[in-house]
């Protein structure tokens, strides 16, 4: 679908020179001299790169729409990663680098969503956050737990995380999988 350089916002999608990018940052320029133009900064789906490219406000460009399918992530062999949609129970293989530094969080069972376009799985998001368990981390002193300072710790999956000092070896936390960074003890 066709749309005007005006109307892109952060996470649309978008197929520029014979590729798929997502929006990641746009701002409206209007100088004093010459015409206004959109400024945009995309990422490559596939790729990862990114491309900073400055349309005019007569320009059009092409909006993509992804198909968003669930899947529960079954298993890992090598290189594949396996899944079976929560609708149909068809399988199907990935790549494993399609999941990217967050696959370090996929654990059985986990439910995730793949965007697809033209019947092709093209990313891989899984939840915002999980629950783990600390295996390692300093003990606890007293009288540190009054200031804001943080400690290193060791999580189930081998992930090493920054957590506030009052938190213990057993304890389970919950992890944003975007930057593995701590959010908030377990309830």
């Amino acid at each position: 679908m066709k749309i005007n350089s005006n109307d892109i916002r952060i996470g649309n999608v978008l197929e520029h020179l014979s590729k798929l990018w997502v929006v990641t940052k746009t701002q409206h320029v209007q100088p004093g001299k010459g015409g206004a133009f959109m400024q945009v900064e995309m990422k490559e789906l596939r790729g990862g790169s990114k491309l900073n490219e400055r349309f005019r406000a007569a320009d059009t460009v092409e909006k993509v729409f992804l198909e968003e399918m669930e899947f529960q992530f079954l298993y890992r062999d090598d290189e594949t990663l396996h899944f079976m949609n929560q609708d149909t129970f068809d399988q199907v293989q990935l790549p494993a680098d399609l999941v990217g530094d967050s696959i370090v969080f996929l654990e059985d069972g986990m439910i995730i969503k793949i965007c697809m376009y033209e019947g092709a799985p093209i990313s891989v998001s899984l939840p915002p956050t999980v629950v783990l368990q600390i295996v390692e981390a300093e003990p606890v002193v007293k009288g540190q737990t009054a200031t804001s300072s943080y400690k290193p710790a060791v999580l189930s999956n081998g992930v090493k995380v920054m957590v506030p000092q009052h938190i213990e070896t057993g304890a389970k936390i919950v992890v944003d999988t975007s930057d593995s960074s701590y959010v908030e003890r377990a309830k």
